[in-house]
């Protein structure tokens, strides 16, 4: 199973506050084909390597990929829509109390979180982007 794989189970496991939990594709047609909300979409964001660690024999690399879990909530209740924020805070604490420590299969270290940022606000709906790095490390096959 795939790193974001197993972020999207952990996200859906349990008493989860999401209506939809997905992927990269579906995320790719949010704005013609708009699931339900509240929502979470969980790609990779980016990947870095750092310089191989051994001088002989097989190369071994620590990779930090940077996961991105982008919320999204329609909420037009409240003063102005302002009932969307108040949502928002709500998931990100429910994505942040799921992902913060969790050792994914596929890695070596807990996931820690990276930053966070409101990507677009607009009519009601408000798209946020958390960030976590997930290590793990590359080794050259046999």
């Amino acid at each position: 199973m795939s790193l974001v794989s197993e972020i999207i189970v952990r996200l859906k496991d349990g008493q989860t506050v999401f209506q939809t939990v997905a992927g990269a594709v579906e995320f790719s047609v949010i704005e013609k084909n708009r699931l339900a909300s509240p929502g979470a979409y969980v790609m990779s964001a980016e990947e870095g390597s750092s310089p191989n660690e051994r001088l002989n024999g097989k190369v071994l690399q620590r990779l930090e990929t940077d996961i991105a879990v982008l919320i999204v909530v329609d909420n037009l209740s409240g003063t102005l829509g302002s009932a969307a924020g108040d949502e928002l805070e709500d998931l990100k604490s429910f994505v942040r109390s799921r992902l913060l420590g969790f050792v994914p299969a596929s890695g070596v270290e807990p996931i820690t979180h990276v930053s966070g940022e409101i990507v677009k606000a607009s009519g009601g709906t408000v798209w946020f982007e958390d960030r976590f790095s997930a290590p793990s490390y590359l080794e050259q096959s046999s």
